[in-house]
């Protein structure tokens, strides 16, 4: 669970709503909180549980309708290696995964000792369903008293005001103005900060950039690794070239082993089948 945290100094001008000509003034949309995170991801809530827990104002900000990010969007099976690493938040959520299973009333589908990733004995539990892993997570942000606003979205060409390197407040689409001491990127696209205009790049660095190994263009890996198991047509018309290709294929090659490049990771769905016919 990982953020970007963007610095802010004190508010030093009030934001005042529009006026239309000839009608009243408008209700100020405004709200101030020492810290303002923008993503309900999983580092999203996370930093909010934490910095409630210490004691300070906060408003999290979700532009969808869901909280836990890619956590509670369908990944239910967690890539960790050596669990040891895992502690803080991070840990106490896993851990909140097993006692929700420890309960018997969540077996709807299977026994518990029919799945060998439920095991009583460990702290914590990794592997579940998408539903239980939003609500740990709203549960967690209930008990920690925090401000949850959903469906607000950053309005991406003028919604941040930076004075001094600092943000001093955000903007949404709807109108709403959030200012705060400090700002929290928890999206996963990062907008706000683009916004803020922090220095990013888009895409891979060659291995060249810094002398490694593994970044780049991974042209071997993906030869051997990433092949489609079942043949896939990839022009517009099956078995005519001349139709020329799907949209998002390129016939340019593989390309340079180690190159860089300026794509966008790919986004996909993750969907959990299930072979209850109910």
């Amino acid at each position: 669970m990982t953020g970007i945290v963007v610095r802010a100094g004190l508010l030093v001008a009030a934001w005042v709503a529009g006026v239309m000509a000839g009608s009243a003034p408008a209700a100020e949309a405004r709200k101030q909180a020492d810290v303002v995170i923008y993503g309900a991801t999983s580092a999203g809530v996370a930093a909010a549980v934490q910095v409630s827990r210490m004691g300070h104002s906060m408003i999290l900000i979700e532009p969808g309708q869901h909280v836990g990010g890619l956590t509670s969007g369908g990944l239910g099976f967690t890539d960790s290696g050596d669990k040891r690493a895992i502690g803080g938040i991070s840990r106490e959520f896993y851990q909140r995964i097993r006692k929700h299973y420890d309960n018997s009333s969540a077996w709807t589908q299977e026994r518990p000792q029919n799945y060998p990733r439920y095991r009583p004995a460990d702290d914590a539990m990794w592997t579940f369903e998408p539903k239980v892993a939003e609500q740990v997570f709203r549960q967690m942000l209930t008990e920690a008293r925090v401000e949850l606003l959903q469906g607000e979205r950053l309005n991406r060409s003028a919604g941040v005001t930076v004075a001094d390197n600092q943000i001093q407040q955000i903007v949404m689409e709807s109108g709403l103005v959030l200012a705060g001491q400090q700002f929290i990127d928890a999206t996963y696209e990062g907008d706000l900060m683009a916004a803020a205009k922090v220095k990013y790049t888009i895409g891979r660095e060659a291995n060249s950039v810094y002398g490694e190994t593994l970044n780049g263009n991974q042209v071997r890996a993906n030869t051997h690794n990433h092949r489609f198991l079942k043949p896939v047509d990839p022009f517009r018309v099956p078995g005519d070239r001349s139709s020329g290709l799907l949209p998002g294929i390129e016939d340019a090659g593989a390309g340079i082993e180690g190159s860089g490049d300026h794509r966008v990771q790919a986004y996909c769905f993750r969907m959990c089948m299930s072979k209850s016919p109910a």
